[in-house]
């Protein structure tokens, strides 16, 4: 089948850019840096990246035969994509609740933004970060708050044993360490 048969779709259906689910009537729980982040990434697309990409579709539509320019066509696809990114992110920072993890400072007990040591019934010690879903990076042992081992640690306290439901069975974790990161001091 020829290129001039098949059409990619402009539509504004974000189905493939679903948002993660969120428990029922909760908030979009992030720290004040992953909110900066996503904030700032925002920025950067409105204000430096599709400016660009715009330059270069109208430079590209100005050569004549769009059918076949090649810059013009990934220009007006990395222009759908730009504004799905953008769409996305406007949506999570609109229902995002900033939430500071040293608030609990000093405590034992496991909520958002806690650094958790827990081990498993084979002696396998493992530490996670409970953030949001929009900042948690499992390659930097982040979890969403909303896994299912963040959902076993949550407001549990150093030393409890809790459940953890994985896909081969329950399995009993021990908390042993919680951790939050200390509060910011006043500049005078």
């Amino acid at each position: 089948m020829s290129k001039a048969f098949t059409r990619e779709t402009d539509s504004d259906d974000d189905d493939d850019l679903a948002l993660p689910p969120l428990p029922a009537g909760t908030r979009n729980y992030i720290t004040a840096q992953g909110y900066q982040r996503l904030r700032d990434e925002l920025l950067m697309l409105i204000d430096v990246e599709r400016p660009k990409v715009v330059d270069i579709v109208h430079w590209a539509a100005s050569n004549g035969d769009r059918s076949e320019n090649g810059d013009y066509l990934y220009g007006k696809k990395r222009l759908r994509e730009i504004d799905r990114r953008i769409r996305f992110l406007t949506k999570r920072l609109e229902i995002a609740e900033v939430t500071d993890p040293s608030l609990h400072h000093g405590s034992d007990q496991v909520f958002f933004g806690a650094t958790v040591t827990y081990e498993d019934e084979q002696g396998t010690q493992r530490t996670v970060t409970i953030l949001g879903i929009d900042e948690a990076d499992s390659a930097q042992s982040q979890v969403s708050w909303v896994s299912p081992v963040a959902r076993a640690l949550l407001k549990s306290r150093e030393g409890d044993v809790v459940k953890l439901i994985t896909p081969s069975g329950p399995v009993d974790i021990e908390v042993l360490q919680v951790r939050y990161p200390a509060p910011a001091t006043a500049q005078p």
